[in-house]
């Protein structure tokens, strides 16, 4: 069962309460599965998905966002590697830009420092992702407001 007190989670249970939709927590063994169900809840196409980062799912991203593509089920991802398959939209944390953290974290203890000494960061730089040519393929229209808040939009 998955963990519902999660801060995304609890954020995007929040963000959907205001706005009057039902949200429904899927727990996922196998993406490609749930995909296809979650299509059969969204013939009325009401619904969206969201995928939450990880590497299961990076390793499958061509195959989610193909699955999405094909029961047309609008979904955002938490990272941008799904846009290189053709995701819709995607916002979360820069990887460029934590590697780049990383690699200063090494540099400190290979010249010595503790690990457990240092403190632990969270993510700062978030990138907002949208594929103009995804939303037109869905029959979706990304309003303007949208579109000038994304950092990078794909035509």
């Amino acid at each position: 069962m998955p963990d519902t007190r999660t801060p995304s989670l609890q954020a995007a249970r929040a963000a959907a309460d205001t706005a009057g939709l039902t949200f429904q927590v899927v727990e996922v063994r196998e993406p490609l599965d749930a995909i296809k169900e979650l299509a059969e809840l969204n013939k009325d196409r009401r619904g969206a998905l969201i995928v939450i980062g990880s590497l299961y799912f990076m390793a499958r991203a061509s195959d989610i966002v193909n699955l999405t593509a094909t029961h047309r089920l609008p979904a955002i991802y938490s990272l941008k590697a799904f846009m290189d398959a053709g995701g819709l939209m995607s916002y979360g944390p820069s990887l460029a830009d934590l590697w780049g953290r990383a690699a200063i974290y090494v540099d400190k203890i290979l010249k010595g420092a503790k690990p457990g000494d240092l403190p632990v960061e969270q993510p700062t730089k978030f990138e907002f992702v949208i594929n103009r040519k995804t939303a037109k393929a869905l029959g979706l229209t990304i309003p303007p407001a949208l579109l000038l808040r994304a950092d990078q939009v794909i035509e």
